[in-house]
């Protein structure tokens, strides 16, 4: 089990970070990840084989001006 986002969540075996971030529909481009503490680069993503007790946080990049 591995948290995403603050929620526990249950991933097959040998889920990489990139599988993890398609399957819930997150628009990797957008996107910065924390994975266990550390922003890996996203050429990384792949390479990342996720594993229990792994904490993830996703954050959005919004568009937006002032008034």
């Amino acid at each position: 089990m591995i948290t995403l986002n603050g929620e526990k969540i249950q991933i097959k075996e040998n889920t990489s970070l990139t599988e993890l971030l398609n399957e819930k529909e997150f628009r990797i481009a957008l996107i910065a990840v924390e994975y266990n503490g550390k922003i890996p680069p996203k050429n990384e993503f792949d390479s990342i084989i996720l594993k229990d007790g792994d904490i993830i946080e996703v954050v959005s990049f919004m568009g937006g001006g002032s008034i």
